[in-house]
């Protein structure tokens, strides 16, 4: 673009965007991109005159956060690739618009400081509006966002080249690579070369990704009869479904998969992957457990669905912790540590089999029935670091009366590790999920990171009542 061209655009923008700001229709509009990506962080309650991005991760837990994340091992082939770009700034964040990675001419970093263009800062469109990051995020494809196309006016200044990054294991968009400058327009050549830096890194992805399958294949294919089909840790299917009924993925929920024809399959792991087994026609009736947060427990069985005694509730919980099964001395232990009375638990399994039938065998006491349980679940979204899911399925503590030893270490341990992964990986808005459950409404650290938010940020007023600033 000319310079005299980029001059009647920058007038065309300037007015656009004083309407925009003030709520008047627009009688030129800049190009339909950026059209959409005004109205989207408009909506959102963006501010024109805002003077920078939040920061979401403290700096001290980046390193952290970094090493967790599946695009560390490839940043220094993508700074690699754009070494030439001497006096702009390099970004690669995660798929939330966090920024993770930084590099680039010193001079401009400095400058990027002040508005946020920094490690722990986020720039989605809902927190900052329309730029590189966040606008390339929201379209799902390369963008390049010129100086007075950006929503808030002291981003002004800068102009930007970013692309997303797709991971071919998940088929989620796991990160953004950005290149960001104060130069009035970034050279024409940038938008493409960001553009195939992110399709390197997806290749790279996809290799690391082929090596992982061909190991899940080598040791599925040792198996004696090769039961089951073999999925990826993501669901995609790998080998054992010659019919191709299954299609390339499947979506894992839990233990039990409802498939296309209505059947049910189990969901086993297996290695870093898992088996799908088909259920036979007569399977028996599965168990759910419901046993986080302040609700009384529950569970269903077939056709039953009833709460528990505290006792029972106890008991299926730690036959649901240990499948291997559990005599009647050990479970007593569990339950009341050393003044344990066998006898006692041998009465409270006596009337559970009552209720659940052959749910439950005995010599050693275990479940042998499809099991879902709640807390176990969220300890699968804890093996796979989802932070998102993880939030949505933990409504607080295990079993939140129980005073078994056993049940309150796992009560305990369970609660940290909910707490510590949203506090390293999670967004606002999982904090906020988190602050909802009974120990997360008053916790001083998750309140303290919700009262950075934006003043004009709900969560922020009162994360700060909360903490009685």
């Amino acid at each position: 673009m000319s310079y005299a061209h980029l001059n009647a655009y920058s007038r065309l923008l300037r007015g656009a965007h004083e309407a925009a700001a003030t709520g008047r229709d627009w009688q030129e509009l800049p190009r339909s991109l950026i059209t959409a990506s005004w109205e989207r962080s408009l909506e959102a309650g963006i501010d024109p005159e805002s003077k920078g991005a939040p920061l979401v991760y403290d700096v001290s837990r980046i390193k952290d956060v970094r090493q967790a994340h599946p695009l560390q091992p490839l940043v220094p082939l993508i700074a690699q690739t754009l070494t030439g770009l001497a006096d702009e700034v390099l970004i690669v964040t995660d798929g939330e618009g966090r920024i993770l990675w930084r590099d680039g001419n010193h001079t401009i970093m400095r400058r990027a400081d002040q508005i946020g263009l920094a490690d722990g800062h986020q720039w989605t469109e809902d927190s900052v509006g329309t730029n590189g990051i966040g606008t390339a995020l929201a379209a799902g494809r390369p963008v390049h966002v010129y100086s007075e196309e950006h929503l808030m006016r002291v981003l002004h200044i800068w102009s930007c080249s970013a692309a997303p990054i797709t991971d071919p294991d998940s088929g989620l968009v796991i990160g953004c690579v950005d290149v960001s400058g104060t130069s009035r327009s970034l050279h024409p050549a940038t938008v493409a070369l960001v553009a195939a830096t992110a399709k390197l890194a997806e290749t790279q992805l996809a290799l690391r990704m082929h090596e992982r399958d061909e190991r899940l294949r080598r040791r599925y294919e040792s198996l004696r009869g090769r039961p089951g089909v073999l999925l990826s840790s993501t669901g995609r299917v790998l080998l054992g479904d010659p019919a191709g009924d299954l299609g390339e993925r499947l979506r894992l929920t839990g233990r039990r998969v409802i498939l296309a024809d209505g059947s049910v399959a189990l969901v086993e792991p297996f290695s870093d992957g898992f088996l799908l087994r088909p259920t036979p026609s007569a399977a028996p009736a599965a168990l759910t457990l419901t046993f986080l947060g302040e609700r009384p427990p529950r569970a269903t069985f077939g056709d039953l669905d009833r709460p528990l005694s505290l006792r029972h509730a106890e008991i299926l919980a730690l036959l649901a912790l240990h499948p291997h099964g559990l005599t009647a001395e050990q479970l007593s232990f569990y339950l009341y540590g050393d003044e344990g009375n066998p006898v006692t638990i041998r009465a409270e399994i006596h009337r559970l089999r009552a209720q659940l039938g052959d749910a439950i065998a005995a010599k050693p006491y275990r479940l042998t029935c499809p099991l879902e349980a709640d807390f176990l679940e969220v300890r699968r979204h804890l093996s796979l670091n989802d932070p998102r899911a993880l939030a949505h399925a933990y409504p607080g503590p295990l079993l939140l009366r129980s005073e078994s030893p056993e049940i309150r270490r796992e009560r305990d341990e369970l609660e940290a590790q909910v707490r510590a992964c949203l506090l390293r990986y999670g967004s606002p808005d999982e904090l906020w999920v988190y602050a909802q459950t009974c120990n997360g409404h008053d916790d001083y650290e998750v309140l303290e990171r919700l009262a950075a938010l934006p003043a004009t940020d709900p969560r922020s007023a009162t994360a700060r009542s909360r903490l009685g600033v």
